[in-house]
């Protein structure tokens, strides 16, 4: 049986982001939405603003790859079920809902060094924004409408 939209975002928010507290997991909600509903681009081109195109494109997301660098990876959106939190935080972005400061953000990575890089992805589309917990995020550069 398919995922429904609302499970696929609780367990990508679950996945990617479980151990950032509510704001990482809104933050990172935010980002996904923002790719579902953004005017151009890549992810308008591709994804055409459907939530399930979003989070199967491949490449995106490393919770939907089932292995990573020829290894097993066990962190998974089918291995890692969501709990109550996180159907509450794809509800609140299914609403409409998002963080005020990673409102346009399209990216989030996480360097596993202190500092964020300047730019990201490294084709110069996206621009740093801010840092939440071991997350950094990124908004569309100019370059972005032309992907």
């Amino acid at each position: 049986m398919a995922y429904s939209e609302r499970e696929l975002l609780a367990r990508i928010i679950r996945c990617e982001s479980g151990g950032e507290g509510d704001t990482g997991m809104k933050a990172v909600a935010t980002v996904v939405m923002n790719r579902v509903h953004v005017p151009d681009g890549e992810y308008r081109r591709v994804c055409q603003g459907d939530l399930r195109k979003v989070i199967n494109q491949q490449g995106q997301f490393d919770c939907m790859r089932s292995v990573i660098g020829g290894r097993t990876n066990p962190q998974t959106i089918w291995a890692n079920p969501p709990e109550d939190i996180h159907y509450q935080i794809a509800d609140w972005a299914l609403s409409g809902n998002k963080l005020w400061n990673i409102g346009r953000s399209l990216w989030y990575m996480n360097p596993f060094v202190p500092n964020c890089p300047r730019t990201f992805p490294y084709n110069g589309s996206g621009t740093w924004n801010s840092r939440i917990g071991q997350h950094c995020f990124y908004d569309p550069t100019q370059l972005y409408s032309s992907t």
